[in-house]
């Protein structure tokens, strides 16, 4: 009797402590599971981070790129600003030229009637058409020049164009013709009006195919072409202008144009 009594009592204590052991099994299962979201949060966290750096070394990438691409720009713009300085300087000094050139006038001349016994011969009047053409004063027409130049001088391509077609208007016969045609087209090119500067351009060579400024205008005409989207028509000139006028500056350019299409 005694010994039921004590194995009851045993098994009564027992009890409890099997309870204790399963619910710290739950609850280490518990813990269990939970380290493992955070492990898992933690190894997605590390590819969010990895991202994240190579977003801002591409970001920083991109802004090199950017710093690369707007000092480049700069450099064009200003390349392309020198040229045109130096455009016009040639153009001022070939005014200055024909300035300093200006033709002494032509006095007319008179011969001193000699005495003679015989009576003299009636002299013809000389027909009217030929009369004495009157020449232009080549200081107005310098100056005239340098007003148009001054408007493209300060980027204004409208007043440039109005003032040299005034100027081959005044002085369609001008040693400076051919250059007035060629800053006529160019200002339509500044102005992105393609078709009109291509139109003034191929007029030049048209007219004055022995001016200097031919080499220059076949490099604008082919600028114009690019403009419109004629790619062909582009490296049919500027093709033309390496054949026909080797070693100018227009031609080296035109050179690097055309390895650029290839």
């Amino acid at each position: 009797m005694r010994y039921g009594l004590i194995l009851a009592s045993v098994l009564a204590l027992a009890q409890p402590a099997r309870a204790d052991t399963a619910e710290l099994a739950r609850q280490v299962q518990a813990l269990d599971a939970r380290i493992g979201k955070l492990e898992g949060a933690i190894q997605q966290n590390q590819q969010l981070l990895g991202l994240l750096t190579e977003v801002e070394t591409l970001k920083a990438e991109i802004a090199r790129l950017r710093g690369q691409a707007e000092v480049q720009t700069h450099q064009l713009d200003t390349l392309g600003k020198r040229q045109n300085d130096l455009y016009v300087d040639l153009d001022q000094r070939v005014t200055d030229l024909a300035k300093a050139a200006k033709p002494a006038p032509v006095a007319a001349a008179v011969q001193p009637a000699a005495p003679s016994s015989a009576p003299a011969a009636p002299v013809a009047a000389a027909p009217a058409s030929a009369a004495a053409t009157p020449q232009p004063d080549p200081q107005l027409e310098a100056r005239a020049y340098e007003a148009a130049l001054g408007h493209f001088r300060e980027a204004n391509y409208a007043g440039a164009i109005a003032g040299f077609k005034g100027f081959l208007k005044a002085y369609p016969d001008s040693a400076l013709a051919s250059n007035a045609q060629y800053w006529i087209g160019y200002s339509y090119y500044a102005l992105k009006d393609y078709k009109s500067a291509l139109a003034h351009q191929q007029k030049l060579v048209a007219v004055y195919p022995a001016s200097a400024k031919v080499p220059d205008a076949q490099l604008n005409i082919a600028a114009s072409q690019i403009a419109l989207d004629n790619i062909d028509g582009a490296r049919k000139t500027l093709e033309e202008l390496v054949a026909k006028h080797p070693g100018t500056n227009a031609a080296n350019i035109a050179t690097r144009r055309l390895a650029a299409f290839k």
